[in-house]
Order: structure tokens, then C-alpha cells, then sequence
């Protein structure tokens, strides 16, 4: 077996920090083209909605899909044609001019996250990571994303103030591409241990399938995929109709923040800007302490937050105190995720076992997406989703406390 490097900045988490910053920060920006897009062709809000919600779904069905194919064929093919499929869908949606063609490209788009995504990339970088830099190092490059987070969003609204948004998923498509060129950073040989080669895939996923754990690990993952999805799609439009107006001469002017559809682009930039201290903290926190009460405590974290923010009158300050807050809390439920899958079932598989249980994060993606269009177009507001995601953030801190957090032998 091969030595695992002590240190911690490897090439293998480098490439992979910024192949998930490129990814992420072009999926953050969906949200800002809801508007836009639903302006020039007259749409209701549910149609681009639904559009988002099939790309989390097809994300979450191609994450297992390519996190086989990159153990089966080597991880930077996989993430190659992840690239590829990427820059495509984006390419076609740009040309899209019906609801139907936006929502039948949104499946390319959504496995070309998966190809580039945390399925992937968290499980090169978790099996590159030694045992003592596992934690973080999944935190670094969870953080990794939300650095896409902070760029993605403004600079899509940056250039939705110059030109169309089909240009604009242009541009972007191309982006997308370089992280092809990053996937000589990627190398890494296997580090698993005799018993987890000599365990089959088959093994390896009934072992985790008739674990009631993993079982916990799958449905605890739901809300988190609801809430993040759609605060994501949802936020900027939701800031631009109901904040109050913002002082042209007050302290958010100062930071280029003039027009509510501004600060909506903002605070998904400040969502993301927490959570690069949020994610590196739980990946710290995770090697210290246990990762099933540091998951329930998040989600109760969150469930608070949520429903204080709309309990109380919704300004330019809330907001940006919510996607402070909220962004402390929000992606930090990845790299403990995907670490308590890896310390309990190895880490062979491990790019698979993730990729499942983020199929549930994403049937939550899809829920909250789509039931946030839904709701708007018949209420005219986002009040029952929010109280939904109240819902099942309190749901998924209860249902992480029976994991039993040990090590399941090779079968």
C-alpha cells in the first residue's frame, strides 16, 4: 500500500478545490436568471423552477453513476466527461426557447454537476488525504464550492447588466471546460487497505444497504438538499420583491449594493462567503469530535435561523444577517457527511455510497425548487416552503442521533 503524504495542501485537493469552485459557482448562479428568463418569454415562475428542480434531480441521479464509473475507469475520465456534459447542456440551454427545452436540457446540465462535483472530487481527495487530514481536507474542498458561491452570482449579474442571459450561459459553458485542464493535479494511486481490494462493489453496497445507519445517513440528507436548493433558486427573487428599499446613500451602496435585485445576488455571495469558514471549521470539528452530533446540531442550527428569518420583517439588514448565519451552517453538513461514510463502510466505495446518499440531498434539491415556483404561483409568495424546510431541518436533527458512528469490516 501506498504512503499517504502527511501533508495537507496536496496537488490532489488543490485541483480539486477549484474544479468545485468552478462548478458550484456556475450552478449558485441559476437563481439570479430566474427573472430574466421568465421576462423575456412571459413565463410563470414554476416553468424555469421546474427547469432547476430536474437539474438537482438529474444531478442526484447521475452522482452514483459517475462516482461508479471514476472507480470502475479512473477518476479523471470520469470527471472529463462530467466537464464535457457540463459545457454542452449550458451551450444548449442558451439556445432554448420553451419551458420544455429548458427543462429537458436542465438533465445535462444536472449530470454534468455530478461529473465534477462532490461525489466525485470528495472521494479522490478523501482517499488522497491521510487519516489525520481526512476531515479537513474534505472541508477545504467543500469550502472549495462555496468559493464558486461567491463569485458565480455576481458576476452572472455583472454580466446579465451588459448583455442577454444566452450569452451568458455561453460564456459560462467555456468556463466549465477549464477544469479539464486542472485534472493533472488529480493523480493519486490507490491507498485502501488489502481487505477493502478484495471486497467487491456488490459487497460493499449491500454491507452499507442493510446497515439501518446508512438508512439514517440517506433520509437525515433530504432536508439538507431542500433547503439549500431552494434558497439557492429562490433567494434573489424572493430579496428583489419583498425587502424594503435599500438607503442609495447607506452602507450597503458602498459595496456596489443599490437595487434589491443587487442584494439578492449578494447574499447568495455571502451565503458563500460563511460557508468557507462554516465548511473548514466542521471539517476541523469532525476529526475532534462525533460526526452524527455535529450533524444534528447543525440542522437544528439551520431550522432556527430559517424560522427566525421569517418570523421577523424582512430588510436589507435580516437578509444579510440570514445569509451570514445560514451560510455559517450551509454546506458544513458535506464534509462530515461524506467523512461518516467513509470511517463506516471504507473507502473503496466510497465515491458510490456518497453519491446515493446525496440522491436523497437531491430529491430534496428537487422538492425545494420546484414547490418554491409552485407555491409562488399560487400564493403569490414563498411563506408555506419556508415552513416546510422549518419542517424538515428539525426532522433530519432527529433522525442522526440513533447513527451508530463504528467501523463496518470488509464482507
Amino acid at each position: 500500500m501506498q504512503q499517504k503524504s502527511t501533508a495537507l495542501f496536496t496537488p490532489v485537493l488543490i485541483g480539486g478545490s477549484l474544479i468545485l469552485l468552478i462548478g458550484f459557482g456556475i450552478r449558485a448562479s441559476y437563481g439570479v436568471f430566474q427573472i430574466p428568463i421568465a421576462a423575456e418569454f412571459n413565463w410563470p415562475r414554476a416553468e424555469f423552477s421546474f427547469a432547476i428542480a430536474i437539474q438537482n434531480l438529474a444531478w442526484g441521479i447521475g452522482q452514483p453513476i459517475f462516482g461508479a464509473l471514476a472507480e470502475k475507469f479512473g477518476d479523471r475520465r470520469a470527471i472529463t466527461v462530467g466537464a464535457l456534459v457540463y459545457s454542452v447542456g449550458l451551450v444548449l440551454s442558451s439556445m432554448a426557447m420553451t419551458p420544455e427545452a429548458h427543462q429537458f436540457l436542465s438533465i445535462l446540465v444536472g449530470f454534468g454537476i455530478a461529473g465534477t462535483g462532490f461525489g466525485v472530487v470528495l472521494a479522490v481527495v478523501g482517499r488522497a488525504a491521510s487519516d489525520e487530514n481526512r476531515s479537513m481536507a474534505l472541508g477545504i474542498a467543500t469550502a472549495a464550492g462555496s468559493g464558486g458561491q461567491i463569485v458565480g452570482p455576481p458576476t452572472a449579474e455583472y454580466l446579465l447588466s451588459m448583455m442577454n442571459w444566452s450569452q451568458v450561459f455561453m460564456i459560462f459553458a467555456g468556463v466549465v471546460l477549464l477544469a479539464i485542464l486542472l485534472l493533472p493535479l488529480m493523480r493519486t494511486e490507490p491507498t485502501i487497505t488489502k481487505a477493502e481490494l478484495q471486497e467487491s462493489m456488490g459487497q460493499n453496497l449491500m454491507k452499507a444497504f442493510k446497515d439501518p445507519s446508512y438508512t439514517l445517513i440517506f433520509v437525515g440528507f433530504f432536508s439538507c438538499g431542500y433547503q439549500l436548493a431552494f434558497i439557492t433558486a429562490h433567494f434573489p427573487a424572493f430579496v428583489t420583491e419583498i425587502c424594503g428599499p435599500i438607503d442609495p446613500g447607506g452602507a450597503l451602496a458602498a459595496i456596489g449594493v443599490t437595487t434589491t435585485s443587487s442584494l439578492g445576488a449578494m447574499s447568495i455571495a455571502l451565503i458563500g462567503i460563511a460557508n468557507i469558514a462554516g465548511s473548514v471549521y466542521a471539517g476541523y470539528l469532525g476529526k475532534r469530535y462525533s460526526k452524527k452530533y455535529l450533524l444534528a446540531a447543525i440542522y437544528t442550527g439551520r431550522t432556527l435561523v430559517a424560522a427566525a428569518f421569517i418570523l421577523t420583517p424582512i430588510t436589507p439588514l435580516t437578509v444579510i444577517l440570514f445569509s451570514v448565519t445560514m451560510g455559517s451552517l450551509w454546506l458544513a453538513t458535506v464534509p462530515l457527511t461524506s467523512g461518516l461514510i467513509a470511517h463506516i463502510y471504507g473507502l473503496r466505495y466510497m465515491g458510490t455510497l456518497y453519491g446515493i446518499v446525496f440522491f436523497s440531498h437531491q430529491l430534496g434539491s428537487f422538492l425545494g425548487v420546484w414547490l418554491g415556483g409552485r407555491m409562488y404561483d399560487i400564493y403569490g409568495n414563498y411563506t408555506v416552503v419556508w415552513w416546510v424546510g422549518v419542517g424538515v431541518g428539525a426532522f433530519s436533527a432527529i433522525v442522526h442521533l440513533p447513527i451508530k458512528e463504528r467501523v463496518l469490516s470488509p464482507a
